[in-house]
């Protein structure tokens, strides 16, 4: 039923002969350097929900909305001008999305169309999805994660006494609902009824459109977070899971089960935040929540805070202003893109041009704020070594969201007496924008083929930056939430790979050895949006377009995603001897027994916990270079 709905409801579109025009051809393949493009079709990445083609309402560009959301008042939250400054509002704008879109399609025929029905819900609604490489795309679609989008969304779980009445209808008309949410699989209100979390009475009742006597319908389901999970859990359908493995399903085909879980993991932020206590409430003390808020259990309270301010502009309705007005900044960890959007895009296409670039600059604020809250940072001396203990005050795993290029490390100076820098841990080339990680914890996710993957495509198994290939995991050492457990995440592909979390274990230490001379030492945590690396890849990759070559030199000319600093802690150490494994303040026979079980020769490129106070040199191995230092240093009794 799955497959013949979606070859029905594709076949009606007129933009298919498009698509076919506009595909890449045979000898622009032939330039991937041996490279195969994987044969799929649009029917490999169908997801239930709404269809394209089937509103009876269109969607309506965000303008119509701005009218009457879109006047600030001092000291007042009101809800267009932050969404203009949020991502949501650029989903669709964002170079690196483009510039993404175009090496996925590259690499897997039609894949764009998953991409699209998050990015642009208003242009795949209407079928303007294919060709998948958005050329078809007009000018309101830009527009990204509309106001429509979600005040259109409608609960796939009908709660009887609970969901709005209008929703039974809606749901028994939908062919194939989704088993659970995710990868942009969302039911839409076929009419244009409006939807949200308020109760309004008389007088104040919205002056929406009225298709069938209703202006507006309260809504639950918008204050849970299942409405974020629709494009928050993000899975490639082409895949299906086989024990711990991943393996390319029968071509031209929908997914044989439907369910994400089944599906490989591309991002799984809202199973992060399911599989934890967020769920049941955390008392952030205030850090997150909002002016109202005291525990906080979903998506909104931490990243549509509630403010005070108004829904509406009070000048032409007189709409009192509320205390739990949700401020939609979705403030998340996009700290650079916004920079780039002004000088990318004509003005003259944007509603309200002439504020935009000041809510962009606010909305960029909100999210380096919000990363700034996301982490405790402490510091402390153990003998000869300085232990970093990072704690995730996050309701997901720390970093989260997309995962190339995404990254957080920790840079550890150490200073003598003087105060002069003896040697620094995790540096940052600002000028380069080079991270040296060998030295120092790299929390980040690397996913990658397998060696069936790899042979299907021509590339080398292994870790790789073609997402929409990738099918293995291979590192994954981000930070666990409050109430991480193994065995629930690993039912949904997300368990620590090449890390190890107990249960329960929200937090990451990490041991530094003390060189010597060592008088004060400094800790910092850096997030950064986009690595080097991945930038250069989409440029280097594409051989299709501009985007990669376009999204390359925004990113030189606006700080190459500068890091953000997101917390730092400074401590006074005390007298220690080198080599001092158990902390007795001398470097004696226990030490050297010690030293022995952390011998790896060289070039080892990591070392046991425990064993970084015998890396002097710190090159992450032990071996001669650093038992001459030892002995050098060897007190006996």
């Amino acid at each position: 039923m799955k497959q013949m709905f979606a070859s029905d409801r594709r076949m009606s579109c007129l933009l298919t002969v498009a698509s076919l025009a506009a595909g890449l051809g045979t000898a622009q393949y032939a330039a991937m350097a041996g490279q195969t493009q994987i044969p799929t079709t649009i029917e490999d990445f169908f997801v239930g929900g709404t269809q394209p083609l089937e509103l009876i309402d269109p969607m309506e560009s965000s303008l119509s909305c701005i009218i009457c959301h879109g006047i600030q008042f001092p000291g007042l939250v009101e809800v267009a001008p932050n969404w203009q400054g949020s991502m949501m509002a650029q989903a669709s704008r964002d170079p690196l999305f483009y510039a993404c879109l175009t090496i996925a399609n590259q690499d897997v025929k039609d894949v764009g169309d998953l991409c699209i029905r998050c990015h642009s819900p208003m242009a795949w609604l209407d079928g303007r999805s294919e060709p998948t490489d958005a050329s078809a795309f007009i000018d309101s679609d830009r527009d990204g994660v509309t106001c429509h989008t979600c005040h259109r969304m409608v609960d796939p779980v009908f709660q009887p006494g609970v969901s709005p009445p209008e929703d039974e209808a809606i749901l028994a008309d939908i062919l194939d609902i989704p088993v659970r949410p995710g990868t942009g699989g969302i039911i839409f209100d076929p009419l244009d009824r409006r939807r949200g979390p308020f109760n309004f009475k008389a007088p104040f009742i919205p002056p929406h459109p009225v298709p069938d006597g209703n202006q507006f319908i309260q809504s639950p389901f918008h204050q849970t977070s299942e409405l974020c999970a629709a494009c928050h859990d993000v899975s490639n359908p082409a895949y299906t899971r086989v024990g711990d493995d991943y393996v390319l399903g029968t071509l031209d085909s929908a997914h044989p089960t439907g369910d994400q879980y089944d599906m490989f993991p591309v991002e799984r932020t809202y199973s992060e935040w399911l599989n934890s206590d967020y769920p049941n409430g955390v008392d952030t003390g205030g850090v997150f929540g909002g002016n109202l808020m005291g525990d906080v259990r979903t998506c909104q309270d931490c990243h549509m805070e509630d403010r005070q301010g108004n829904g509406c502009n009070p000048d032409d309705f007189g709409f009192p202003a509320r205390p739990d007005m949700p401020r939609h900044d979705f403030a998340g960890g996009n700290s650079w893109i916004r920079d780039t959007l002004v000088e990318l895009w004509p003005l003259d296409a944007i509603p309200n041009a002439e504020d935009w670039q000041a809510r962009l600059t606010e909305g960029q604020d909100l999210s380096i704020a919000m990363l700034q809250r996301a982490a405790t940072l402490d510091i402390s001396q153990d003998g000869a070594r300085a232990s970093v203990r990072i704690t995730n005050e996050s309701g997901h795993k720390l970093p989260t969201g997309y995962p190339e290029g995404r990254r957080m490390w920790l840079n550890v100076q150490f200073f003598d007496a003087a105060d002069q820098l003896i040697t620094e841990r995790g540096y940052y080339n600002t000028l380069s924008a080079d991270l040296d990680g060998s030295d120092t914890k790299v929390y980040e996710i690397h996913l990658g083929l397998d060696a069936a993957v790899a042979a299907a495509s021509g590339l080398p198994e292994g870790i790789s930056l073609h997402f929409a290939l990738n099918n293995k995991v291979y590192k994954d050492n981000r930070i666990p939430p409050r109430g991480f457990t193994n065995a629930a995440y690993d039912a949904f592909g997300g368990k620590p790979v090449d890390a190890t979390y107990a249960d329960g274990q929200y937090w990451d230490d990490t041991l530094y050895a003390l060189p010597e001379g060592s008088a004060s030492a400094t800790v910092r945590l850096y997030y950064q949006t986009s690595s080097k690396e991945y930038i250069e890849f989409l440029r280097d990759e594409n051989v299709t377009n501009h985007w990669g070559q376009t999204l390359y030199d925004a990113w030189e000319m606006h700080g190459k995603s500068a890091p953000v600093l997101m917390a730092t802690k400074s401590i006074d150490l005390t007298g220690f001897v080198l080599g001092d494994w158990d902390g007795d303040s001398d470097s004696d026979l226990a030490d050297f027994e010690k030293f022995e079980e952390c011998v790896t020769g060289p070039d080892a490129g990591s070392i046991d916990v425990g064993c970084e106070v015998f890396d002097f040199d710190t090159d992450q191995d032990v071996d001669f270079s650093d038992l001459r230092t030892y002995l050098l240093h060897f007190t006996g009794d």
